[in-house]
């Protein structure tokens, strides 16, 4: 639950439409689908193993396996977390804001117009959006506080299971409105001009990585935390699969709602072009309006989807904290200082709220999201470079398959490592590169050469500076873990116990790492 919660999340009900919108409904589909099974669950089979094997945050991890000059290669992975946590934790506000607005009456359900008013009215007050992003990140920060299991596990048990039966609710009534059946008709219908167009398979490859987590560390760091007996493999699969199942549902519901409360199927496909938040934040409430007893489900769904976002900012805080504590912090002051840096450095995406066409838009939060969410492919890339120097095959047989998984990883994983994860990464990354300098978007803060100039200039100072970082924090980590290791040796020769509980605990030892 508690990875279904870091993966599950306002990427599945506010991204996923907007990013279907954005790339041509069912021509988005297809690419979604096979980078899921060939990117994002072989990614996430390979951080939750390493966690799991290792005991450690990213940076930890990747000192262990490559040396101290690979540690930034770990750190990149949790800085794009974070990165990402900046600009999340202000759109966990807007569902808190919902939630609030449902109660009071301050947001509207009662046409799509008056729905648009209250988000174009809520994006033009700074106040309103600061004070819910400093919200969002308090209420984070407390559960963090309080640990693993008494904080995270205890409130994704509680808020997943929530969210599904709230998510299946509004989707089953979204269905039955008029011209619902065009709405999931364009989820599902490709179109030959965005199928062979290398944005929306990029698009594509980066959603598909974002929404499972793939790239975040998520799964390494919450892999440290799992039981050696955890059958890993199966629950890699369930997350990818069940925060896929999640996608679809928002999909539905949005793209069928879009469609039926649209005075025509123009006006549907002009919103649909449209894409961005509104999707979401417009929309869904004019949903609401229609239903029977709306306003009350209105205030459960926003709740809902806030407990959605809480559980991935838990993940994203989680994740950094570990790292903190790798280098030897105190675990409150880990969290007292990515409080403050996540509040300081998400003040821009909740305060940059730009005119596009007379319709104010949150600029600067969309641009962090076009380039850290691409950003995760090069945490794929790192992540791949890991496995191909340990070796792919050793790795499946020494890291991956364990005496208490169920599911055994075959071959597929030797394939899918040594000649499709590679491809990928080369013929989507030049592909795209070409595409964009050739037919830059009119949305410059999202493409073309000045939106592909901010993305790498934003990917080299992160990359440089973690370098800076990695050479100070990564020969702190080796001598940690070299005292780790002689204090397991010291408590061996100590235990007091039977000679199988002593055996028991040498082979456990014997299997690790030096």
């Amino acid at each position: 639950m508690a990875a279904l919660g870091a993966a599950i999340g306002t990427g599945n009900i506010w991204r996923f439409p907007k990013e279907v919108a954005n790339n041509g409904g069912g021509s988005f589909m297809i690419p979604y689908v096979i980078f899921l099974f060939a990117w994002s669950i072989p990614i996430l089979l390979v951080e939750f193993n390493l966690g799991k094997k290792s005991r450690k945050g990213t940076m930890g991890t990747f000192t262990q396996f490559l040396g101290t000059k690979k540690t930034w290669m770990g750190a990149w992975l949790t800085w794009i977390s974070t990165a990402i946590g900046f600009y999340y934790a202000v759109v966990m506000g807007w569902t808190l804001r919902y939630a609030f607005g449902s109660i009071t009456g301050s947001v509207s359900f009662h046409s799509v117009q008056a729905a648009r008013d209250s988000w174009e009215g809520f994006l033009g007050s700074p106040f309103l959006m600061v004070f819910f992003q400093v919200l969002a990140i308090a209420i984070t920060s407390v559960i963090v506080y309080r640990g693993v299991e008494k904080g995270v596990e205890r409130v994704n048990k509680v808020l997943i299971p929530t969210l599904f039966v709230l998510l299946i609710i509004g989707m089953i009534r979204a269905v039955f409105l008029p011209g619902a059946l065009d709405g999931i008709a364009y989820l599902f219908t490709p179109n030959s001009r965005s199928l062979f167009n290398a944005r929306t398979w990029v698009s594509a490859l980066a959603q598909s990585a974002w929404s499972c987590s793939a790239g975040m560390g998520m799964a390494i760091t919450y892999g440290a935390y799992t039981k050696r007996k955890s059958d890993t493999n199966l629950n890699t699969f369930l997350t990818g699969l069940g925060d896929t199942t999640i996608a679809l549902v928002a999909g539905i519901m949005i793209f069928a709602t879009v469609f039926g409360v649209s005075a025509s199927p123009a006006l549907a496909e002009a919103a649909v072009e449209e894409g961005g938040s509104g999707l979401t934040f417009i929309y869904l409430p004019s949903l609401f309006g229609e239903m029977a007893g709306g306003p009350i489900i209105a205030v459960m769904f926003f709740l809902a989807m806030a407990f959605a976002a809480l559980t991935s900012m838990i993940a994203t805080y989680e994740n950094a904290v570990k790292n903190f504590v790798d280098a030897g912090w105190d675990r409150k002051k880990a969290i007292r200082t990515l409080t403050v840096g996540m509040l300081v450095l998400g003040l821009p995406s909740a305060l940059i709220i730009l005119p596009v066409s007379g319709t104010p838009m949150p600029v600067f939060l969309d641009n962090q999201d076009f380039v850290w969410g691409l950003g995760l492919i090069v945490s794929g890339a790192f992540l791949y470079y890991l496995v191909l120097k340990y070796g792919i095959t050793r790795f499946r047989n020494n890291i991956v398959n364990s005496r208490y998984d169920d599911i055994k990883v075959g071959k597929w994983f030797d394939v899918l490592f040594r000649f499709v994860i590679p491809i990928e990464l080369v013929v989507m990354s030049g592909w795209f590169l070409i595409q964009t300098l050739m037919a830059p978007s009119e949305e410059w803060w999202l493409g073309g050469t000045i939106g592909l100039g901010i993305l790498l200039l934003q990917w080299g100072a992160s990359i440089a500076g973690l370098i800076l970082l990695s050479r100070k924090v990564g020969p702190r980590m080796i001598d940690q873990q070299m005292n780790i290791d002689r204090s397991i040796d010291d408590d061996i020769d100590i235990l007091e116990g039977s000679p199988h509980e002593v055996e028991g605990i040498v082979e456990v030892v014997e299997q690790e790492p030096d």
